[in-house]
């Protein structure tokens, strides 16, 4: 299927590994033209090579609204315009509950709240109609499944961000939409390295939680990011897509 991303410009952020990485490469296949970005340079050049000469690569920050601004005024600089806007920063790692103090709320509800706000508010002003944003959220927002408070609470706010932001970008006809990951094995996280840890409580665990008993590979999610973000998907927006090998009941 030709989802229609020929040519559109695609900008990710978060885009140096894992499911970013997994996006960028994805949306690379389909045609887009890429703006790949990461809070540092570690990684990016390893992406660049692996896209098309087209593509460009950005070192910003995006838990600050002036690296924001910057960020998308340089992919505007660079390509002219953006069709696409893919908010991938996020981390799960945090304290265990009852452990949290302001900074840390305020740490992991920047890396994965703040990171797309800030990045939809920047981009705001150069989407046009028909662009589409998609954010990555989890399923640890919408069920209690043990991860860290911090990050449930944040991924909760992001897909509320979702439901509510969608009518006043769809006046201008943009689109807003999310995923909602369940286990993914991204290289360096947290279930690879349970895999080295503890491969037989893995298995045992994905048994009994997930109803396809394995964990998703980053192309697998990256597939149903490029769908939504596609004009295939255009009736699509305000949507929280569970993508979870059917763990929760959402």
């Amino acid at each position: 299927m030709d989802l229609g991303l020929s040519g559109r410009v695609a900008l990710i952020t978060g885009a140096s590994r894992g499911i970013g990485r997994a996006i960028a490469q994805t949306l690379s296949a389909e045609g887009a033209v890429i703006a790949a970005n990461a809070r540092g340079d570690h990684g990016l050049g390893t992406l660049a090579s692996a896209l098309p000469a087209t593509a460009s690569i950005h070192a910003a920050d995006v838990t600050k609204p002036a690296s924001c601004k910057r960020l998308v005024g340089d992919v505007i600089a660079k390509h002219g315009r953006i069709d696409v806007l893919i908010c991938c920063v996020g981390s799960g790692r945090s304290v265990p509950p009852g452990q949290e103090d302001e900074d840390e709320w305020r740490r992991v509800f920047d890396l994965n709240f703040h990171s797309a706000t800030h990045m939809i508010e920047a981009a705001r002003p150069h989407l046009g109609a028909g662009a589409s944003i998609v954010c990555i959220s989890s399923i640890c927002g919408l069920e209690a499944l043990g991860a860290p408070l911090t990050y449930s609470a944040a991924k909760a706010a992001l897909n509320s961000y979702i439901h509510g932001m969608a009518r006043p970008l769809g006046a201008a006809g943009i689109r807003l939409n999310a995923v909602a990951p369940g286990n993914v094995l991204v290289e360096d996280g947290h279930w690879a390295e349970q895999l080295r840890k503890d491969k037989l409580a893995l298995d045992g665990y994905l048994a009994r939680e997930v109803a396809l008993a394995r964990l998703a590979q980053p192309e697998e999610i990256a597939s149903v990011v490029a769908f939504l973000a596609s004009p295939r998907a255009a009736f699509v927006t305000g949507a929280v897509w569970v993508a979870d090998g059917g763990q929760t009941k959402s």
